[in-house]
C-alpha cells in the first residue's frame, strides 16, 4: 500500500530525496540512512548520466560521533548499481 501522504518520492517503500548530486534514501527518523553522491556524469542520448557514483551508509542519531556516522562506503559504477548496494545496506541495518 502507497503512503500517499508523504511528501517524498518513495524507493522500494523509503524516502528518496534528491539535493543537486546527492541523494538521501531512507527516512530521517531511523537509526540508519544511506547518502549517495554523484562523483562523476557521461553524456548519453544527450543527458547528463550518473556513472561513479559513492554510496555511504550512515547512522542518524544525535549522540553518534562524527568518527561513527559512516559504517560503510564504496563507489559504484552508475545509479542503477548504488542504489542496488543502497537497499541491500540499509534493509540489512534497519533489520539488525
Amino acid at each position: 500500500m502507497e503512503d500517499t501522504a508523504s511528501p517524498f518520492f518513495q524507493y522500494k517503500d523509503k524516502p528518496l530525496v534528491r539535493c543537486g548530486n546527492t541523494l538521501y534514501y531512507g527516512s530521517m527518523q531511523d537509526p540508519f540512512v544511506v547518502m549517495l553522491q554523484v562523483l562523476s556524469t557521461k553524456e548519453e542520448h544527450g543527458r547528463p548520466m550518473a556513472q561513479e557514483v559513492m554510496v555511504q551508509l550512515m547512522r542518524t542519531g544525535r549522540d553518534v560521533k562524527p568518527q561513527d556516522i559512516v559504517v560503510k562506503k564504496s563507489v559504484k559504477q552508475g545509479l542503477f548499481a548504488a542504489m542496488d548496494i543502497a537497499d541491500i545496506w540499509l534493509r540489512r541495518a534497519l533489520s539488525e
